[in-house]
């Protein structure tokens, strides 16, 4: 999944950034846009349909999507790099996301959300198996929500860079920071919740 994904941006770079890809971003055709939405929607409903048929739990299955969310994320930036030597630095700027507003940010930001994913994925899946159930606590919810709201924000509030062929502006490093931190207080509020069967 992760090969075909970067695949498919190796093809739009090449026809859309023959010189290079940077910013600030080329107009992209209206069907073009459209047809790369539906391309992120069908990678979300794989990755959701590879963690439904790997775990019977929803708490398990959230661990699935969030393990495998992750690895396709890190594995897209390995096989770009691979396929055409991107980025050059991993403070690079990049789209990450067309849904449901372009994301923007510099490589290391999601690079460092899925690793965060990978590890909170991998380490639900141990409880289960080893024998724990985890309950989802409102608190443990609404810290992983601001979380989120903090980390989205960093991603979608430059909307000279995402609609307007504008330069991005200095990326929100605090923002993402503090939506990280969320995340950790989060999963271990989580943690602690766990019970045998």
């Amino acid at each position: 999944m992760a090969y075909v994904e970067s695949a498919v941006v190796v093809y739009l770079r090449a026809i859309y950034f023959p010189e290079g890809f940077a910013f600030p971003l080329k107009p992209f055709a209206d069907n073009i846009i459209i047809f790369e939405l539906f391309r992120e929607l069908a990678t979300l409903i794989i990755l959701v349909s590879l963690a439904v048929l790997a775990a019977r739990k929803p708490v398990e299955r959230s661990a699935w999507f969030l393990f495998c969310f992750g690895l396709w994320d890190i594995f897209y930036y390995v096989w770009l790099k691979a396929l055409i030597n991107w980025p050059s630095s991993i403070f690079e700027w990049d789209i990450l996301f067309l849904i449901p507003l372009p994301w923007i940010a510099p490589v290391i930001a999601p690079v460092s959300i899925s690793l965060l994913l990978i590890t909170f994925g991998v380490l639900i899946i141990y409880q289960g198996h080893k024998g724990y159930d985890l309950r989802l606590t409102l608190l443990t919810f609404a810290l992983a929500l601001a979380g989120t709201a903090f980390i989205l924000f960093s991603f979608m509030h430059d909307t000279g860079a995402a609609f307007h062929q504008q330069t991005p502006v200095a990326y929100m490093y605090e923002f993402l920071i503090i939506g990280e931190l969320l995340y950790a207080a989060a999963f271990f509020m989580f943690l602690r919740t766990r019970r045998e069967h």
